[in-house]
């Protein structure tokens, strides 16, 4: 079940709200500019397989987003517990980091917990198998897939090089929850 928990960005041991309602979890993150649906994620596809899979089961959905918002360039994070490099991946994102564009990712099977610094709060939002959420470029943020992943995200940017982050250098990230399988 997907979950939004908003705390102090002093405070990482108790949230202020939390929510599960995704009405609720859509007005919420739209307050503060972020873009949060729920879609239909039914096609078969698992955590570990391979992004051409990915991609050709969503290519509808991708086509559309891409004509709708410009974006230019998609790539998919298919992460299962057995991926060699899952730790050094994990570590990477855990960093509080940024873009210069929008980042849009579509949970098409698992679970990620993505987290937004936003102002004086943070916003940690538990993406399941049909969010889709959009995070405004300059929003500082970081992802936990957890010690054994089990996800699948696509994920587009209007940027065609992809993902291109420039961490904040700020350790936030270690004082908030992290997602523990």
């Amino acid at each position: 079940m997907s979950r939004l928990r908003i705390f102090d960005a002093q405070h990482g041991d108790a949230p202020l709200r939390e929510q599960t309602d995704p009405d609720r979890i859509a007005k919420a993150l739209g307050e503060v500019g972020v873009r949060y649906e729920r879609w239909q994620a039914a096609a078969p596809v698992t955590p570990g397989d391979p992004p051409e899979k990915v991609i050709a089961a969503y290519r509808h959905d991708i086509d559309r987003l891409q004509r709708e918002h410009g974006y230019r360039a998609v790539d998919v994070i298919s992460l299962d517990a057995a991926h060699p490099q899952k730790e050094m991946l994990r570590q990477k994102f855990l960093n509080e980091h940024t873009h210069a564009e929008d980042e849009v990712r579509f949970f098409v099977a698992g679970s990620g917990l993505f987290t937004l610094h936003i102002g004086d709060r943070v916003y940690e939002m538990l993406c399941t198998q049909g969010d889709l959420i959009g995070v405004p470029d300059g929003t500082r943020h970081w992802f936990d897939m957890g010690p054994n992943p089990g996800f699948v995200a696509i994920r587009l940017f209007t940027n065609p090089e992809g993902w291109v982050a420039q961490f904040t250098g700020d350790a936030i990230a270690q004082r908030f929850p992290r997602l523990e399988n």
